[in-house]
């Protein structure tokens, strides 16, 4: 027994000092193991381009401190995180070297050419991610040898050719992100091998082809990215197998066909993004099952049919798009009922019946746009219930009654677009103290009333457009001065007053229409203080006065129509000759004098200078000494007839009038057979305000000059219609 105790110390001793050699030895390889791997760092280091000196700490012990390095319990690399560095140049093969290593963040730096194929055989790699580079070409084969690959990701560069086929050998991957490449070709069937895939993210390449039946077997897929290629064929019904999926975006991936009905299976699905595809039939009222939904977008396909109620059971949903279809019908009422709606996109469309009056009312409603659609009824008073409503946009539709004064205390209102609808009732006021409202515009509507004055008091509008309704006020004073205004638009109203010339705030403006008014009044000088001004309409109006000369130096004045007008007076010297002037016109007023030969002038249309008959020279006849007396007996409208006969008999001797008899009696011919026959050398085309619009002698009564004038072929101007250049198409229809 004795013998038995005294051998037990002994056998103690043994084991301890064979354990000390293993550990000592442990140690001695480990340390060895971490003294190569801060070598090949260093020569890592050697091979990239440093702009930034990120990597200037390398170098010091111990290497585990290094910028970037990542270590385990004995010492050796585990992870290389070099992501945001702006680094460039290359990596070497002494990253195989690393013999630890799992993980190789690069992403975001300035790394080109080719991706080095060390970086793909690491065979320990669980984790590469090479994204927003520059790396370009072919990606190499061999990361489906990496048995523990489980997050791969090279988006944001530029490899072409087909997707890895060997990835699909990759079975432990989890995430697989290759968007916004140049990928080519069809998606591989080996990825249906992936089984534990949870993120796909193909978006953004020129990937072809139908989609392969496989992927939709992989059903641990949380998120599906691969909109933006150019597949074909329709949405496989196996997607309804996918019962862990959140997030399905195949926008603008060519896709055809309906949407399955399947899709309403998935009970976990918030975001569903198919927009601007060529999707077509009826939107399946399975949807409505997708109980946890917060985003639906369809827009830009070519869905038919109504929306379906089963819509309205989406009671977390944020976004309903679908505008840019073929769909038809009411807006379900219960639309109007979705507690967290937010954005309601049904522009395009040719929908009909009212919007739910409920809609806005007890909702977070920020956007609303049903544009383009054949809408009626009126505008539901609440749609800013909550005070988030941003952009209300109602145009080319049907709808009637007023504007609903409630908008004018939505303090959040940034646009309102309502112009093209049968709105009628005053423009609500206080519209101009909302201090972030931008854009208004109300026009082709049957507004009537005034303009309110408080419009005026606006520091935030740039864009107003109050055309074509029945809107009988004076211009608010100020209303030019406001410091944003970019374009100002009232044409086509019953105004009166004056052109305001309060221009001390109008230095953005750039577009001004006020024709077809009843605007009295000389036209302001100031407006030439508008040094953006390129656009400034006020044709059809009793505008009198000259022509202000300062418009001659205005830098920005691109287009500027004067006519139909009762400007008189000389045409400036150097209008013609204004530094961006391209479109000029002062047709039909009661300009006198010589036509200059500056600039435009030289070769301006004489349909542009038409129904001026004291205007000569340059483009038109010649001027005569006689040409100022008989234009200012012609402008006296009242007695036009008995001048002219006055004037004509003391120019005209007896015997010269039996000598031109036959050329009188020719002329009252021709006059039968082109006035009342209709179609002449001086036939009027009327506009719609009455005045003449094509001739270059306005026939108030006929004279023998004009009998004279049919003859003189010389004297004919304009015989074709003046095609009126304007804004009418300003505010176009943009949904920004």
């Amino acid at each position: 027994m004795a013998s038995e105790e005294s051998k037990a110390p002994s056998f103690f001793l043994l084991v301890f000092f064979s354990l000390s050699l293993v550990c000592c030895a442990g140690a001695s390889n480990g340390a060895a193991a971490t003294g190569d791997d801060a070598a090949m760092l260093l020569a890592i280091r050697a091979s990239l381009v440093d702009t930034l000196g990120e990597l200037r700490g390398w170098g010091s012990a111990p290497h585990c401190g290094w910028k970037g390095v990542r270590c385990d319990d004995r010492g050796a690399i585990t992870g290389l995180d070099l992501a945001g560095l702006n680094l460039s140049g290359a990596v070497p093969d002494d990253v195989l070297g690393l013999s630890a290593l799992t993980s190789v963040v690069l992403r975001g730096n300035a790394f080109a050419g080719e991706l080095p194929a060390a970086l793909v055989s690491i065979p320990t790699l669980r984790e590469l991610d090479v994204s927003d580079n520059g790396f370009a070409g072919r990606f190499p084969a061999g990361l489906g040898s990496c048995a523990s690959l489980a997050h791969f990701n090279s988006s944001g560069n530029n490899f072409v050719g087909p997707l890895p086929a060997d990835l699909g050998n990759a079975t432990e991957l989890e995430t697989l992100d290759v968007r916004g490449g140049f990928f080519s070709g069809t998606i591989p069937e080996s990825y249906g091998r992936l089984r534990k895939l949870k993120f796909l993210g193909l978006a953004g390449n020129n990937l072809s082809g139908a989609l392969p039946a496989v992927l939709f077997e992989l059903t641990a897929l949380e998120q599906i990215i691969i909109g933006y290629n150019e597949f074909t064929g329709p949405i496989p019904a196996a997607i309804g197998k996918l019962k862990n999926l959140r997030y399905l975006d195949m926008a603008i991936g060519g896709l055809e066909g309906p949407i399955p009905p399947e899709l309403g299976r998935l009970p976990v699905l918030d975001t569903v993004f198919l927009y601007g595809n060529n999707i077509g039939g009826e939107i399946p009222k399975e949807l409505g099952n997708l109980s946890s939904l917060v985003m639906l977008d369809l827009s830009e396909n070519a869905l038919t049919g109504a929306i379906p109620p089963e819509l309205a059971q989406l009671a977390h949903l944020l976004l309903l798009n679908l505008m840019c279809n073929r769909l038809k019908g009411d807006v379900p009422a219960g639309v109007g009922e979705l507690p967290r709606l937010e954005v309601l996109q049904l522009w395009n469309n040719s929908l009909t019946g009212p919007l739910p009056l409920s809609l806005g009312a007890a909702q977070p409603l920020q956007w609303l746009d049903v544009s383009t659609n054949a809408l009626s009824g009126p505008v539901p008073a609440g749609l800013c219930g909550s005070g988030n409503l941003t952009g209300l946009i109602l145009f080319n539709n049907a709808f009637t009654g007023p504007i609903p004064t409630s908008l004018a205390t939505c303090s959040s209102l940034v646009r309102v677009r309502a112009h093209n609808n049968r709105l009628n009732g005053a423009v609500p006021t206080a519209l101009g103290r909302l201090h972030r409202l931008d854009r208004l515009e109300l026009a082709g509507n049957g507004l009537s009333g005034e303009i309110p004055d408080d419009l005026a008091l606006s520091t935030s509008l740039s864009f107003i457009d109050l055309s074509r309704n029945r809107l009988r006020s004076a211009l608010p004073p100020r209303i030019l001065s406001i410091p944003t205004l970019q374009t100002f638009a009232a044409a086509g109203n019953e105004l009166t007053g004056g052109v305001p010339d309060e221009l001390g705030g109008c230095r953005a403006l750039s577009a001004l229409d006020l024709s077809g008014n009843r605007l009295s009044g000389a036209i302001p000088a100031g407006l030439a203080s508008c040094q953006q001004l390129a656009s400034l309409i006020l044709r059809r109006n009793s505008l009198a006065g000259e022509i202000p000369r300062p418009f001659a130096t205005m830098p920005a004045l691109s287009v500027l129509d004067l006519s139909n007008n009762l400007l008189s007076g000389e045409i400036p010297s150097n209008l013609g000759s204004s530094p961006a002037l391209e479109m000029l016109s002062v047709a039909h007023n009661n300009l006198t004098g010589p036509v200059p030969a500056t600039g435009l002038l030289r070769t301006i249309s004489p349909n542009d200078l038409a129904g001026n008959p004291g205007l000569c020279g340059g483009v038109l006849p010649p001027c005569t000494a006689s040409a100022p007396r008989a234009s200012a007996s012609i402008l006296r409208r009242s007695h036009v007839k008995h001048n002219v006969a006055v004037g004509w008999a003391i120019r005209i001797s007896v015997a010269l009038l039996v000598a031109c008899g036959g050329a009188l009696f020719l002329g009252l011919v021709l006059y039968r057979r082109r006035y009342v026959n209709g179609g002449g050398c001086c036939d009027d085309a009327v506009e719609d305000d009455g005045r003449s619009s094509s001739t270059a002698f306005q026939r108030l009564s006929f004279t023998d000059a004009q009998a004279l004038a049919c003859v003189k072929e010389d004297n004919i101007v304009g015989q074709q219609v003046k095609q009126e250049v304007g804004c009418d198409g300003i505010g176009a229809q943009n949904h920004k």
